[in-house]
């Protein structure tokens, strides 16, 4: 069992009540974290200590916030047994997803730091003469960092490293499913050296997030806010920041589509279905939920993805030799198991897989899914993946587009011009072809349409996302003013 404390200004400290909560591991039921339950006298203060850090964060030079990036990267890198362990307990995940975050975790810190010489403005041409005019990009201000705990290394560090890279501060609101995980990205930081109140972190037990969220939300000093999470709480996110005016980045749920078309390799289409609807027992936002396969090739493609979702089991994470963890509750479990009952009632079949205890759950597909079914639409964030067959790519590309979901998408198919021309059409943020619907890097435009959420993190779009844009002007020799 571990415990945690907030930081604000600095300083590590309990809540001001001296209130805490516990997390427990999905798998053995244990106490594996007590947190400090935030206050929203805690919120405010995390807050201004943000807001008094901000003037002269802003003012370092891209060097100095470049190095502090860089330094963060090899001290999170230099926690990673206790970010395994973390995870493990935390959240029932395996070392290979734990050590997938770290890695990548790290490279956001590095490409933040490389992001540090790229935040340039312009001249703009204008129509006085003598006066040089420029768009000049500067700091927000406080940027509130809200961040899930189903990939918590990644998105925990993606929540705050561009925010900092561009010169705001941070108040990151830790999951309240994995305090200790995010906990241990602060401590990186405080091991860089980062200076009091740059970096400043609450966690806050399930039931006081309404209100603690909103009144961080509600400080004038936040300019900036940004949401990983389900797209139920993304609404509740927008709906607030849009009442005090904030512009927020939100990257929500999905329900990703994988077309494979007739010319698809298939062997290849059903490796990438396998590990993009399986990893994590399905619970990232990306994962494969819908693979729409083109009638001629169905048959084939349906018997070796079998073979591969029938070696996915799921056991306790301590014990290497299960693909598959747990699942973050055994209510989700449940849900998930709700979903594929449902489905099987209605005519879809299983084709592999299915099974389990308490919140392992192994990995099952089923053949034949269809509108009346919940699966057919629904989210399901967990270790299962539908096969819906259609008889042309026009019907393929309708029904990806049938959800209100769009952020990740992939499409098969050996020609690759006509594959582009069906990612085209397809309604998400990202597709890739010939590749997995799970896929991030440090460097890209990462982000969703419609129920997916808006904005991007990431490259020059994150920038844009955590910069103000300010007009200014140099007018020199003898102007006329008509009163």
């Amino acid at each position: 069992m571990n415990t945690t404390q907030l930081l604000i200004n600095g300083r590590k400290t309990d809540a001001s009540d001296g209130q805490v909560f516990e997390c427990k591991n999905p798998v053995t039921g244990d106490v594996a974290t007590i947190a400090p339950a935030a206050t929203q006298e805690d919120a405010v203060r995390a807050v201004d200590a943000a807001a008094q850090a901000f003037p002269g964060w802003a003012k370092t030079t891209p060097r100095e916030r470049r190095n502090y990036l860089l330094a963060a990267a090899n001290a999170l890198q230099a926690r990673s047994e206790d970010l395994v362990a973390a995870m493990k307990d935390e959240i029932g995940a395996t070392e290979a997803w734990a050590r997938f975050n770290i890695g990548l975790a790290a490279e956001m810190f590095v490409e933040a730091a490389s992001v540090t010489t790229q935040i340039k403005g312009e001249i703009i041409p204008t129509n006085r003469p003598g006066s040089t005019s420029m768009a000049i990009r500067q700091p927000a201000g406080v940027v509130l960092a809200m961040a899930p705990w189903n990939a918590p290394v990644i998105l925990g560090v993606r929540a705050l490293a561009l925010p900092l890279a561009c010169g705001n501060t941070v108040v990151l609101k830790s999951s309240e499913l994995c305090p200790q995980t995010h906990g241990l990205i602060v401590e990186a930081l405080i091991d860089a050296h980062f200076p009091g109140g740059v970096v400043n972190a609450i966690s806050n037990r399930p039931g006081d997030a309404p209100n603690v969220v909103e009144t961080l939300i509600a400080q004038p000093a936040v300019r900036r806010i940004n949401f990983t999470g389900s797209t139920r709480v993304g609404r509740i996110i927008a709906e607030t920041a849009g009442r005090y005016l904030k512009p927020a980045l939100l990257e929500l749920g999905g329900k990703a589509p994988l077309i494979v078309l007739e010319d698809a390799d298939l062997d290849a289409a059903a490796a990438a279905a396998g590990f993009g609807a399986f990893m994590n027992q399905g619970q990232i936002c990306m994962s494969t939920e819908r693979i729409i396969v083109l009638d001629c090739v169905a048959e084939a493609f349906v018997e070796k993805f079998a073979a591969k979702v029938a070696s996915l089991t799921a056991g306790d994470p301590r014990d290497a030799q299960y693909p598959l963890g747990s699942m973050i509750s055994e209510e989700a479990a449940t849900r998930v198991g709700s979903l594929v009952e449902d489905a099987v009632k209605k005519g879809a079949k299983i084709i592999a897989g299915g099974g389990g205890r308490g919140s392992l759950m192994n990995a099952v597909a089923l053949d034949h899914v269809g509108p009346s079914m919940r699966l057919y639409s629904e989210e399901s964030f967990g270790p299962v993946a539908s096969i819906i067959r259609v008889a042309s790519v026009d019907e393929a590309v309708s029904i990806a587009n049938e959800s209100e979901f769009g952020l990740s998408s992939a499409v098969f198919g050996r020609d690759h011009n006509r594959a582009m021309a069906v990612a085209q059409r397809i309604e998400s943020g990202i597709c890739h072809i010939n590749g997995p619907t799970v896929h991030d890097e440090a460097q890209v435009p990462f982000g969703g349409v419609k129920s997916s959420g808006y904005g991007r993190f990431g490259s020059a779009a994150g920038i844009d996302e955590f910069t103000e844009v300010r007009w200014i002007t140099v007018q020199d020799g003898p102007l006329h003013y008509p009163i």
